[in-house]
């Protein structure tokens, strides 16, 4: 019996009321076996009394289910928390429920392994279909988009928002449009200005969206990431508890197996894969013939190589670009086209699939 094959047991405990386990939280800090004795290390930071005692219950049940432990020592430290809210680098999962993004229901990452393949774009749309579906069922104002693309933010310019965000105590308060609650860099910086920053600040300022941002109660806040696998991935990780990824990508071989980087990096990091989408899937020319520009076929072998499943194929429409240039996606100033039914019908199979498991908030950790 190894440390690893423990941890690996201790995945099954997830933190009370999350749906994230203990192991991808940091708070197995050690695990041991010596003679039939399963001895474990926690660490907490909370004001609970009552979390340290059902960890430990569960832990102990979990590890005695296996055949090879007679006996098991689990000790936990328990620390409290040093402010209202988290700052900083580090595990950031402490104290989160007092934090601005406490009521959001559900988080998903809208990735890419590279860049160029329109997960902005992409995102800007799923954003509105899923705002739309959502007023339609009774639930107007619940669809958030964080624009995390912090050197290339271009989700303001395709949303058709600009200007500043107001301030309430020291909250920003996220713009609206079509919707959608909307908080990006390209809010903070003037157009001309380019951001020249290290790995430290990009952390920073994901924390600070996350955390200093008054987003309210929402069912799904879809988070647009720079494309590749660094910092920011990393940071929003550490920040908020993702409820799933979808990876975007266009069917051809140098976008796929980047792709694919991307969502073994994920997994990694013990963040489920909703799916995959495919944009620019295809071009319809006026005769009605259909063109795979960019191949065929790349998007679904990316999402059986990664044991998901392809969420859809987005066409490449001249449309979806003059939407995004003007401010106005596609999804809202033509919902019945063939564009803005894909999107739908990736928003609901999304939604779908998240309502299968619960919202998660960040735990003390």
């Amino acid at each position: 019996m190894t440390p690893e094959a423990i941890k690996e047991q201790l995945k099954q405990v997830k933190y009370p009321g999350f749906s994230r386990d203990i192991v991808s939280f940091g708070i197995v800090r050690s695990a041991a076996f010596v003679d039939g004795t399963a001895k474990v290390s926690l660490a907490l930071t909370t004001n609970d009394p009552k979390t340290p005692l059902q960890l430990k219950r569960e832990v102990e049940a979990c590890l005695q289910a296996m055949p090879e432990i007679k006996e098991t020592v689990i000790d936990i430290a328990v620390s409290a928390p040093k402010a209202p809210a988290p700052t900083g680098g580090g595990n950031l999962a402490g104290n989160a429920a007092n934090s601005a993004h406490a009521k959001i229901k559900h988080a998903v990452a809208i990735a890419s392994g590279k860049g160029g393949v329109g997960k902005s774009t992409f995102a800007v749309n799923l954003a509105c279909a899923l705002a739309k579906s959502l007023a339609d069922a009774g639930r107007p104002g619940r669809v958030g988009l964080m624009d995390c693309d912090i050197y290339g933010p271009s989700v303001p310019l395709m949303i058709g928002l600009s200007g500043r965000p107001n301030i309430e105590g020291d909250l920003l308060i996220p713009m609206e449009a079509h919707g959608v609650k909307v908080m990006s860099m390209g809010f903070l910086i003037d157009d001309n200005t380019p951001v020249v920053w290290r790995g430290p600040m990009i952390m920073k300022t994901v924390q600070q969206f996350v955390q200093n941002v008054k987003w309210g109660e929402l069912d799904v806040l879809l988070i647009d990431l720079p494309p590749g696998t660094g910092d920011a991935q990393l940071s929003l990780v550490q920040t908020i508890p993702l409820d799933g990824a979808v990876l975007v990508t266009t069917p051809q071989p140098a976008a796929t197996n980047i792709a694919r980087k991307g969502g073994l990096m994920f997994q990694k990091v013990n963040v489920p894969l909703i799916g995959v989408a495919e944009n620019m899937s295809y071009f319809v020319d006026p005769a009605g013939q259909k063109h795979a520009l960019f191949g065929e076929g790349g998007g679904e072998l990316t999402a059986e190589s990664l044991g998901t499943s392809l969420l859809g194929q987005v066409p490449l429409i001249p449309e979806i670009r003059e939407g995004g240039d003007a401010g106005k996606p596609v999804v809202v100033t033509q919902p019945a086209s063939v564009a803005a039914e894909v999107f739908t019908q990736i928003g609901a199979t999304i939604l779908d699939r998240l309502a299968k498991k619960p919202g998660t908030p960040a735990p003390d950790a």
